[in-house]
């Protein structure tokens, strides 16, 4: 029989996950299945009562029984105040709030972010944030290609931690880790986030490059450019290019871009269909965070004057009402470069 990793003989890791959307919940239901003492954060008091009573997110999740260990509460500070290791799961545009509302709060947990993401105007990645609000914590972030319907159905799947710290490390590792979510670690912590970050934007233009029936060549193309583009600007922020040679990089950026799960990816996909932005996030339900991150990453790529050709034909299309086709086009500019990026000196493509 398989033993998980907080089930032994020392005190129970308490783990509280801020956040109820899909991911939230599917890492929440994984720590609690693991053993662990486990509280999942949401805002809304009448629909954490009805979670712990039915044991079913019915908003996201659906066709899922959660483990029944795991406790769901609206009650912020009776979820933080006493836990060791916090996961936070909220959407980047609301992630500052959240842990302005927790700071009050904080003794000696660890906080770690589990959001893709780019705060809107400061250009600020989500540990960023925790350093800027939270300056004693100990702070990482964990990526990977991770699409909670796969994750709460049991099927295989790795992740990775990036922290500067090896506690937090693993403490990760130990409350999620499982014979069937492998949890590796890092110390880069720029690249693991900025990799979780960037592979939203190409996720979006294969959604969209999918509603026109590109082939199978051209989404290869698209693929490995894009692996190319998002490694060449987050090198030029301090990352380690090898990173993205791993899970938080290629493992994602294929997950997000060929599969209808992937919440990017579908609004993609209905920007494709010739519907309006608006109609595509509103079918959605839920945040999209490709479509920030190409407005914050095509601005600081200007900025910086790193070559991202997919990003601005995407930006262009999408803001600027050009033709899609401009998307494919844009890989085939600037011809005469070498196949993988950091191989030759001075490449701009």
């Amino acid at each position: 029989m398989e033993q998980h990793q907080c089930e032994t003989d020392e005190p129970k890791l308490r783990i509280t996950v801020l956040g109820g959307g899909s991911f939230g919940t599917a890492i929440a239901h994984t720590a609690a299945r693991n053993g662990c003492n486990t509280v999942l954060w949401i805002r809304d008091h009448d629909t954490a009562v009805q979670m712990n009573q039915t044991h079913i997110n019915e908003r996201y999740l659906p066709d899922f029984k959660l483990d029944e260990r795991l406790k769901i509460s609206s009650d912020l500070e009776a979820s933080v105040k006493h836990c060791d290791l916090i996961l936070v799961t909220i959407p980047s545009q609301a992630f500052r709030g959240v842990l302005q509302q927790v700071k009050p709060f904080i003794s000696g947990q660890a906080v770690v972010s589990l959001t893709k993401g780019i705060e809107a105007k400061t250009f600020k990645l989500m540990s960023e944030i925790i350093r800027e609000e939270l300056p004693e914590v100990a702070y990482g972030v964990l990526s990977g290609p991770n699409l909670a319907k796969e994750i709460i159905a049991g099927m295989p799947a790795g992740s990775v931690i990036a922290s500067h710290s090896e506690l937090v490390r693993f403490a990760v590792q130990k409350a999620l880790h499982s014979a069937l979510f492998r949890i590796f670690s890092s110390d880069d912590v720029h690249g693991v986030e900025l990799g979780g970050a960037l592979k939203n934007i190409y996720a979006v233009a294969m959604g969209m490059a999918a509603a026109h029936h590109i082939g199978e060549n051209t989404r290869s193309m698209i693929l490995t450019r894009a692996l190319a583009e998002m490694s060449r600007f987050a090198v030029t922020l301090g990352a380690n290019p090898l990173t993205f040679l791993g899970l938080s990089g290629v493992g994602d950026l294929f997950a997000t871009c060929t599969s209808p799960l992937s919440r990017n990816y579908r609004v993609g996909y209905a920007l494709g269909e010739g519907k309006t932005l608006e109609q595509a996030t509103q079918e959605l339900g839920q945040t999209a965070e490709g479509i920030n991150t190409i407005l914050q990453v095509r601005q600081r790529a200007l900025d910086l004057g790193v070559y991202m050709p997919i990003t601005n034909a995407l930006y262009d299309v999408i803001f600027e009402q050009a033709p899609p086709l401009n998307i494919a086009l844009s890989l085939m500019k600037n011809g005469y470069r070498s196949d993988v990026e950091f191989v030759l000196p001075h490449e701009d493509a």
